[in-house]
Order: C-alpha cells, then sequence, then structure tokens
C-alpha cells in the first residue's frame, strides 16, 4: 500500500496551483493525505481496486524480485563457467604453462603498499626492476585484485607491439590521462588512434621538424643560464626549461619563455598571459597522471584539487595557441618562407580546437620530456666518465671546432656522421635510461604470449581477455644475456663491437606504435650536446655521493636528484 499510497500523493502534488495558500512542502504533505482519504470515501470502488493491485504488487515483489536476483546470479556463475571453460580450452589447444607466481599477498595489497612506497622514495623503477630477478624474466603478480603478467622477454614484448597488436590495447590510460592529454595519439586505441596519428604523421615526415636556427636561439639562452665561475649547479631543471621552450615553439609559433623567467637577457615572449607557471602546471598534471596510472581501475580516486587546477592553467595556455592556429588558417598567406609551425599545419587537417588541444599536449609530452629525461641522463654518465667526455669532444671539436674557433655549421646530417656520438647518445644513455622505462597493455580478448610458461619459461603464458601485461624495457636493457656481464655498466664501445639493434633494445618502443617523434628527440639531444662541448671543456661531476642514478618515473624518466655538475668555459684559466 505504501507504493500505490506514494504514487497517489506525488500525482496530486503535480497538480497543486502555485498560489496556494500554505508554503509548498506544507501544501504538499496536507495534499497527499487529503487526496488519499477522498479517494476513499467518494469514490470506494476505485480505491478498493488500487488497494487490490497494491496487494499485487507486493506479492510480485516479494516473489519475482527474488526470483529475478536469482537468475541474474545464476547466469553470471554461468558465464563464469563457459569463460573458465574456453579459457581451458585455449590453453589446452596453445601448450600454455603458468608462469613464475610473485608474493603478492591478500588481494594485492601488500603488493600495492610496496609499489606506492617505492614510488614515494624514487625506487619504483628499480623495485619492479629487481622483482625480474627474484621471480624470473616472465611472472605473474596480484595488484589490488588484479592479476598483471609482467615481461623482459623480448619476444614477448614483440608480440604484444606487432604480431599480436591486436590482441591488446591500452586499457584504462584512456580514462586515467584524458583530464590532461584528452583524445590523443598516446591515450586512443582502435579507429581513434588511427585517426590521430594519421593527422600527426605528416607534420613529421617534413624537413623543417629538424629547425636546427629555431633550436640556436634557446641552446644560447641555457648556455647563458649555466654557471661559469666553476660552482656546482643542477643541469636537469636547465634542460627541462630548455626542451619545453623549443618544444611549444615547434608547436606554437612561439615558445613559452620558461628560460626567460629563470633572468636570461634574451627574452622569449609569449603572448599569452601568465604562461610563466606553463612548465610547472604541466609538471604537476604529469605528477598525478602517473599516481593514477598506479592505481590500475581505481584511477577515479585520484582526482585532487591541484590536479584538476594544473589541469586548467595548461588547458588555457594550449587553447590560446590552438585559436592562434584557427586564425592563421582563416588568414591568406602572405610569406611563403614562412617557419613551420606545427600547430597551423594541424589545423589544415581539422579545425576542431578539442582535437588541435588534445593532440598538441600529445606531442609536447613527448618532445619536451624525453629529450629532457635523455640529454640529464648523458651529462650524469659523461660527469662520471670523463675519458668519454674527453673522446667525444675530441671528434666534435675536429668536426665543428670550439666557441672561439668554429669550423662552419652544425647541421643534421653531419651530427649523423659522428659514431662516437651516436654510440653515447643514441644507444648506450637510451640502453640504460629509457626514457620510458615500463609500459603495458591490456588484452582485448582471450589470448598468449610466445614465452614464460613452464619450468623452464620456454612455454606460452595465457593471458585471459582484461589481464594487463607490464612490460620493463628497463630491466630488458640491463640483462646480462643480452648485454653480457658488464650490462649495468655504461660502456659506449659495445656498441662499436656489436651495433645490432633486435628487440632486446626498444627506448622508442616499436611496431605501429613506434615514436614518431624520435628523430626529433635524437637531434635536439645532439645538437644541444655539441654546442655545450664548444663552449665548455671540461665536465665535472659535482655529487660524488650518488654513483648510481635515483630515478623518479612520473609519465617519462628523471633523475630523483637532479644531475649536478660543474663546467669549465672554453678559455677558462
Amino acid at each position: 500500500g505504501i507504493i500505490v499510497n506514494s504514487v497517489l500523493g506525488f500525482l496530486r502534488l503535480a497538480v497543486l496551483p502555485v498560489s496556494h495558500p500554505h508554503t509548498p512542502l506544507k501544501a504538499k504533505i496536507l495534499s497527499l493525505y487529503n487526496f488519499h482519504g477522498n479517494l476513499r470515501v467518494y469514490y470506494p470502488f476505485y480505491y478498493t481496486i488500487l488497494v487490490g493491485l497494491t496487494l499485487l504488487v507486493d506479492i510480485m515483489l516479494g516473489v519475482v524480485a527474488p526470483a529475478l536476483a536469482a537468475l541474474y546470479i545464476g547466469y553470471l556463475i554461468l558465464r563464469s563457467i563457459q569463460q573458465r571453460y574456453n579459457q581451458c580450452r585455449y590453453v589446452k589447444a596453445h601448450n600454455c604453462q603458468p608462469p613464475s607466481q610473485a608474493n603478492s599477498g591478500f588481494f594485492g595489497i601488500a603488493n600495492y603498499m610496496q609499489i606506492k612506497k617505492a614510488a614515494s622514495e624514487n625506487r619504483w623503477v628499480e623495485y619492479m626492476a629487481n622483482q625480474y630477478g627474484i621471480n624470473g624474466s616472465t611472472f605473474q603478480q596480484i595488484l589490488l585484485g588484479q592479476r598483471l603478467t609482467s615481461t623482459t622477454e623480448p619476444e614477448n614484448i614483440k608480440a604484444l607491439l606487432t604480431t599480436q597488436f591486436n590482441d591488446f590495447s591500452l586499457g584504462t590510460r584512456h580514462k586515467q590521462f584524458y583530464p590532461l592529454l584528452g583524445d590523443g595519439i598516446f591515450t586512443l586505441d582502435g579507429a581513434g588512434w588511427s585517426h590521430a596519428r594519421g593527422l600527426l604523421r605528416p607534420q613529421f615526415v617534413r624537413d623543417q621538424v629538424a629547425d636546427l636556427d629555431l633550436l640556436n636561439d634557446h641552446v644560447t639562452r641555457l648556455i647563458e643560464l649555466i654557471p661559469k665561475d666553476g660552482s656546482a649547479f643542477d643541469i636537469q631543471p636547465l634542460f627541462y626549461l630548455l626542451t619545453i621552450d623549443s618544444a611549444t615553439h615547434f608547436l606554437f609559433g612561439e615558445s613559452v619563455g620558461s628560460m626567460a623567467s629563470q633572468g636570461s637577457s634574451l627574452l622569449a615572449h609569449s603572448s599569452v598571459k601568465n604562461s610563466e607557471g606553463f612548465a610547472e602546471a604541466f609538471n604537476t598534471s604529469q605528477k598525478w597522471l602517473s599516481a593514477r596510472s598506479r592505481a590500475v581501475d581505481l584511477y577515479w580516486m585520484i582526482n585532487p584539487r591541484e590536479f584538476r587546477e594544473s589541469n586548467k592553467r595548461v588547458h588555457e595556455v594550449v587553447d590560446h595557441y590552438v585559436q592562434l592556429a584557427l586564425e592563421s588558417k582563416r588568414r591568406p598567406v602572405k610569406n611563403e618562407n614562412k617557419r613551420f609551425i606545427f600547430a597551423e599545419a594541424l589545423a589544415e587537417e581539422t579545425d576542431n580546437p578539442k582535437v588541435l588541444r588534445d593532440n598538441m599536449l600529445n606531442i609536447l609530452l613527448a618532445g619536451r620530456d624525453t629529450t629532457a629525461s635523455l640529454l640529464s641522463s648523458t651529462f650524469f654518465f659523461l660527469s662520471r666518465h670523463p675519458l668519454v667526455w674527453n673522446k667525444l669532444r675530441r671528434v666534435v671539436i675536429e668536426t665543428f671546432g670550439d666557441i672561439q674557433s668554429p669550423r662552419g655549421e652544425i647541421t643534421q646530417s653531419k651530427l649523423k656522421d659522428i659514431p662516437y656520438l651516436r654510440y653515447i647518445l643514441n644507444e648506450e644513455v637510451l640502453r640504460l635510461m629509457p626514457p620510458v622505462p615500463i609500459n603495458s597493455r591490456v588484452a582485448v580478448k582471450d589470448t598468449s604470449l610466445p614465452l614464460g610458461g613452464g619450468p623452464d619459461g620456454r612455454s606460452p603464458v595465457f593471458v585471459a581477455k582484461g589481464e594487463v601485461v607490464i612490460y620493463s624495457v628497463f630491466a630488458m636493457h640491463r640483462r646480462t644475456d643480452y648485454y653480457g656481464p658488464d650490462a649495468e655498466t655504461f660502456r659506449p664501445e659495445r656498441w662499436e663491437e656489436d651495433g645490432r639493434h633486435g628487440w632486446e633494445y626498444l627506448p622508442f618502443n616499436g611496431g605501429p606504435r613506434i615514436c614518431l617523434g624520435q628523430q626529433y628527440a635524437l637531434t635536439e639531444a645532439s645538437y644541444t650536446l655539441v654546442r655545450l662541448m664548444q663552449h665548455f671543456d671540461a665536465l665535472e661531476n659535482a655529487d660524488p655521493l650518488l654513483v648510481k642514478p635515483v630515478i623518479e618515473n612520473n609519465l617519462t624518466m628523471s633523475h630523483g636528484h637532479g644531475v649536478k655538475v660543474r663546467v669549465r668555459p672554453v678559455g677558462a684559466a
């Protein structure tokens, strides 16, 4: 009766006049009782029918609802049995064997807490790498109730990225990263990803991408900021300022001028107000994106105010440049020799402001962070290996001269013609410190990995639909069976002895999702290193107690304790 009476009462509420003498709430309460009483007194026949219907509904709810619940539970059980049956058939047909099982604790809660603690202490990447030493090159673990397969087997990674590309997706990454990066090449799968890559790929096959004239101005600002008196300083923040200025200049047509705010006399004015806070906001957003990714399916629990505000700040700045690009598209071309601007080239492909913003942010993430990470790691190792610094600098001075006696223009082709530069920058530094050390995929159907199962680790490993596969490029690059007993050692000469690149070397990913901007990053890093060697003839480690890198990993790898060095300008006494 409660259900029907409530319905009747609310029907009465709907027809109350606006000018009712009582307050709205009181009027509605009184009308509920009056309508019920009037129906019972003046319309007993209809009232009897309603009471009967009420009893019938009560009976149905008492019988049908439990029955429906039982049917639904039964359906879930049957579906689970069917899935398990199909999985067993797949395992048998493909001769799959279980891999090593890590000790994750109940529900994987202890595992998650250990990972969280390691991340807070800048040990996450190494902690994950150590798990392979304990459990083998392919193993399974539980994280917050979810089973994950972890691997450093090149054949498994090849399957994830190429031969079984369509068996895997990015999983929840789109939802995890959407607040900052939206719908871009690093967050989308399927048709959306293909469309984004189709928009971006033509822009990276242009000669203008390697614009060394543009880069020259920013490297000059960088050199201004470096102490010339032999005092110790952290060079890593300067590399991040350099790369965000050069990347925004390349993308937007003008720099956000982050180095100018550090005191450079060569100011880079931006047309958007408060753009000087852009780099800090971008860093903050990435920090929270990394935390969301570690939370796996519980990413939605991590959405603090700081994260939302930093995203808003980043979007405001990028939206400004999007509007400039769209306005430029509507204006007639006045100068055929105008410098290439990525945003304007992309605007020729689409008028959608959000598509432009999302794709430029995705490229900015890669263009800024990977190059800064590479340069920081290069100076970390070179400052601890003076013989390598001196050997490379001799080749650089022979080719280009120094600041006092330059020998011609630095060009992309000349940079490529210095093998030892390639051994150091393109290969050995990226081997030991890949900017993206850990990555993952999610199975979109029941599938398997080629290796890792059974006692000998040579059998296929079953991966159920929805399960996550983590692969560590960082750990794979340090395997002694591929790189010898000195795999942990910085030794560029190993690439002169054996320069082959297989799937055991993967600093820029592989397959259809291989990094579009890898040549941009390598050219920028090579040019910057050569320019610095022209200006400074000595590099010294200013943090001698720090022997191994302390790795901080947000979305890309950086040095948690910085890269503290001293330099000596050419010609200094």
